[in-house]
């Protein structure tokens, strides 16, 4: 596994800094040790420096992954966050939505969310910023990014969409071959 270049690591903090702002680096410097971002075959893993110290000691040809993965770049050199992330990026997001019960399924099948199964924005929600979306049980089913503001959500038609899917758990179903 090898250290993310200069270029790669800043696209990839401004993609999870969409997601979670200036929480980044609680990411980093957590009170449970150390954790960095690796590169095995243009994905990204999160992994803790001790757990990196012992992956160092197997051949790379024969190490699969360590770590959680948190995404991969595209021929592009875009970052495409996978949904693995989430339990990472879920409690430090500072913006949230919460989808109705009825819209849970639709957003799990990959739909996007529209007002009508919007259940509550955290307030001052900008347009199109990263928000984690969350049941009314407060279980973070995935992410996606916000396509109007809050203030827009207000006065927005019943078939508007509110949330652009970009991922969620239904995933780990739909797309267990890609998925490591």
């Amino acid at each position: 596994m090898k250290v993310l270049s200069e270029d790669r690591t800043r696209i990839l903090f401004e993609k999870l800094t969409k997601y979670i702002g200036v929480n980044v680096k609680l990411l980093i410097d957590r009170p449970d040790g150390t954790y960095c971002f690796r590169e095995k075959k243009d994905r990204v893993y999160y992994i803790s420096e001790k757990l990196l110290h012992l992956a160092q000691t197997v051949k790379p040809d024969n190490l699969v992954s360590a770590g959680t993965c948190f995404g991969k770049f595209t021929k592009t050199n875009k970052f495409r966050l996978h949904i693995t992330a989430l339990t990472y990026i879920s409690p430090y997001a500072p913006f949230k939505v919460w989808v109705k019960p009825s819209a849970e399924q639709q957003f799990l099948y990959g739909h996007h969310i529209i007002k009508s199964g919007l259940g509550r924005i955290t307030e001052n929600t900008p347009k199109h910023q990263g928000v984690v979306v969350l049941t009314m049980s407060d279980i973070p089913i995935g992410f996606g990014v916000a396509s109007r503001t809050t203030a827009e959500c207000r006065h927005a038609d019943p078939l508007a969409t509110i949330v652009f899917h970009q991922a969620d758990v239904g995933e780990y179903i739909r797309s267990e071959d890609t998925l490591t």
